[in-house]
């Protein structure tokens, strides 16, 4: 099968978010948890981890084919030199995001280590650490596609930067969800859940953009 043309790349990716990209509503996931005496919880840490890998997978793939589009625009009108300092930029953010599919983030896994309370907190730990260099890497991404996109004639949003976020603290929040006997992992769990929901937003409304300037220049 000859592979997918860059364009519809990303026009697949754009229309896979609704099956990568889970939204969790943190106090229906903790009302069916208290109803199923803590079974519901284990289905909660599996989504948590999915989805992290998966929206990570979609988007490398996004990105990746935006990339490749804008390679193919840019040598039609004769730009490509001009603009290769920005595409080597976005080569080596990607490289940030693929090294993020290669760490051990299988949910099933994941979702069987729960059963030791301890390990909720090291995946607290690693999801929002996976976040924030997702984060960036990506943003750093959009921003160099949004400057190509715009003189190649289809401007795509540029990133907001005020969506970028910082580390928990992590030894404070270990802290407090041990002199509170777990209580305070509650909260951690709502900011992990709420926080991604948050990401996506961001992601949905740029990817939004994206997917219309590579139809205006399909269609030209």
């Amino acid at each position: 099968m000859p592979a997918p043309a860059p364009a519809d790349r990303v026009r697949l990716a754009w229309q896979q978010r609704a099956e990568s990209d889970y939204r969790f509503e943190f106090w229906t996931a903790l009302g069916w948890t208290l109803l199923t005496c803590g079974i519901y919880g284990f289905y909660v840490t599996y989504q948590l981890v999915r989805r992290s890998r998966d929206h990570n997978l979609r988007r490398l793939e996004m990105l990746d084919a935006a990339s490749a589009f804008a390679w193919q625009q840019a040598e039609s009108q004769g730009v490509a030199t001009e603009l290769q300092p920005n595409f080597s930029r976005i080569t080596a953010e990607l490289g940030v995001l693929r090294h993020q599919s290669t760490q051990f983030r299988d949910p099933l896994v994941w979702m069987l280590l729960s059963i030791f309370g301890v390990v909720h907190i090291i995946l607290y730990i690693l999801l929002d650490g996976d976040l924030v260099d997702h984060d960036r890497a990506e943003g750093a991404i959009e921003h160099e596609l949004s400057v190509i996109y715009t003189r190649l004639g289809a401007a795509v949003p540029a990133p907001d930067p005020s969506r970028m976020k910082a580390k928990h603290n992590y030894v404070g929040r270990v802290v407090a969800s041990i002199l509170t006997c777990g209580l305070y992992s509650l909260w951690w769990q709502y900011n992990v859940m709420t926080e991604t929901n948050q990401h996506y937003d961001h992601n949905w409304r740029w990817e939004d953009g994206l997917a219309a300037s590579v139809q205006q220049l399909v269609s030209a």
